[in-house]
């Protein structure tokens, strides 16, 4: 015990007997929130697993982790503005809440619920972890085998590849689009495995759309320049307005499944859940991409008055980022 207190209070000689302990206590206590949520799933608060999932749990708890240790081995005036931090916690909280607490089951059981869980999962979460620029902390923070392979050229191709302007787009649209095809969302419903592959596709997609458009940074060392940030923020949104636009005034009820299982409010028809859901696609994801380009506008102002948030955390993107993202 007095070896983590030593590793919290930033004492490199604890650090690896801290990291240890700090690895078994995570996998201990994932594996007494599965025990219980197998056994007596009526025992658990609201914020435990509704449907335990070892990957959700270890990437919502191992990557918060790596993310504090990587800014304990960064000096202080390298380190990103506080409400940077914030907003990456608070993403990785939110992304957990749908996929994690009973709002997961809630979102099985009602249309609306549903797009909401996918708004959170593709867009807002994504959005606040692209703003907390923590990619380069969480890469210090990696045990070194693993930031080997993160920083591997494989990966450094593939997300060249991946973030080239028209795929990023494409796939972004493409995969919100995807997913909502009446069949192929009645199968991922029903089917574990597909369900889990929706999921998974949607918050990574995110995170390389969203990091893509929210770098702060010019380029180089940024992958595109100001201008294709914000018609990548605007581009995107149109799509997603007609998707809602299109589900939102169908007088057909597209997603059967919630009939199907039950739906959780009963007094809520199909046809209004589905309408709701609809405008749940077409607002929320409208307004954040308009957020988005007056951010991108606000990066370009800042960088043009030669700040460009030097006095908190852009010194350390640039001398950072270039490590990690290799860009």
């Amino acid at each position: 015990m007095a070896s983590v207190w030593a590793y919290f209070r930033f004492d490199p000689r604890a650090a690896g007997t801290g990291d240890r302990a700090i690895y078994c206590a995570i996998i201990a206590f994932g594996a007494m929130l599965w025990w219980v949520s197998q056994t007596h799933p009526a025992l658990l608060p609201f914020w435990a697993p509704w449907d335990f999932s070892p990957p959700v749990y270890l990437a919502t708890t191992l990557v918060p982790f790596w993310f504090f240790r990587g800014l304990h081995l960064t000096p202080a005036s390298e380190r990103p503005a506080i409400w940077r931090r914030a907003a990456f916690l608070l993403g990785v909280a939110a992304t957990y809440a749908v996929l994690q607490t009973r709002f997961e089951y809630w979102s099985q059981h009602m249309f609306f619920l549903n797009r909401i869980q996918h708004v959170v999962m593709h867009h807002l979460g994504p959005f606040l972890m692209a703003l907390g620029c923590a990619g380069s902390m969480i890469g210090r923070g990696m045990p070194p085998g693993l930031r080997r392979v993160a920083e591997s050229g494989f990966v450094a191709a593939a997300m060249r590849v991946l973030q080239q302007p028209l795929v990023a787009a494409v796939l972004f649209v493409g995969v919100f689009y995807f997913w909502l095809i009446p069949t192929v969302h009645f199968r991922a419903m029903i089917d574990a495995r597909l369900y889990a592959v929706m999921n998974w596709t949607m918050v990574l997609d995110g995170i390389l759309f969203w990091s893509l458009v929210l770098d702060p940074r010019p380029r180089p060392p940024a992958r595109v320049s100001y201008g294709v940030r914000a018609a990548l923020a605007l581009g995107v949104m149109f799509p997603q307005i007609a998707l809602g636009a299109v589900i939102t005034f169908s007088a057909t009820d597209l997603y059967p499944y919630y009939d199907l299982c039950g739906r959780l409010f009963s007094s809520v028809s199909a046809l209004n859940d589905q309408h709701i859901g609809g405008i749940v696609i077409w607002i929320p994801p409208a307004m954040m991409s308009v957020i988005a380009v007056l951010l991108v506008i606000n990066a370009l102002r800042l960088h043009e008055e030669g700040g460009m948030e030097v006095s908190d955390d852009a010194a350390a993107l640039a001398k950072l980022a270039s490590s990690w993202t290799g860009r």
